[in-house]
């Protein structure tokens, strides 16, 4: 079972362009990073620069329309996120505690859709979906 674990850190939606973790913060989140990868449940995992860097499309009238961050509506965005492949929800969750987190991080577990999940006219209309997914494909 494939999880994201998505890192949410209090406050980085206000932060400005270029913010980085402090170095020991980072050193003992690579511990964790490793304990993931050794325990072979690691499949990928990315930080991400702060929304004051990124922009939003929305289709308003089905047309696009850009936003450039910061987005003054969010109170919750995402600073990173691993991809988990466990055997439960209850081992994502496991693995999510060991975090070395601060206190003003949450992280939030999801399971991603497999198409197992889905029945059978929706497997069908996702024809060619799993040669997208690329070497990450299941």
């Amino acid at each position: 079972m494939r999880f994201m674990m998505l890192m949410i850190p209090k406050g980085y939606e206000t932060a400005a362009p270029g913010t980085m973790p402090a170095a020991d913060a980072v050193a003992a989140m690579m511990k964790y990073n490793e304990a993931l990868k050794e325990a072979g449940v690691l499949i990928t995992l990315e930080g991400l620069h702060p929304p004051s860097m990124g922009a939003r499309v929305s289709f308003s009238a089905g047309k696009p329309v850009v936003t450039d961050g910061p987005f003054a509506e969010s109170k919750e965005v995402l600073g990173g996120f691993w991809m988990i492949d466990v055997k439960s929800r209850e081992e994502a969750i496991a693995w999510a505690k060991r975090c070395p987190a601060s206190s003003n991080e949450i992280i939030e577990i999801r399971q991603v859709q497999e198409m197992s999940d889905f029945p059978a006219d929706v497997q069908e209309a996702t024809a060619g979906f799993t040669e997208l997914q690329g070497k990450f494909g299941r």
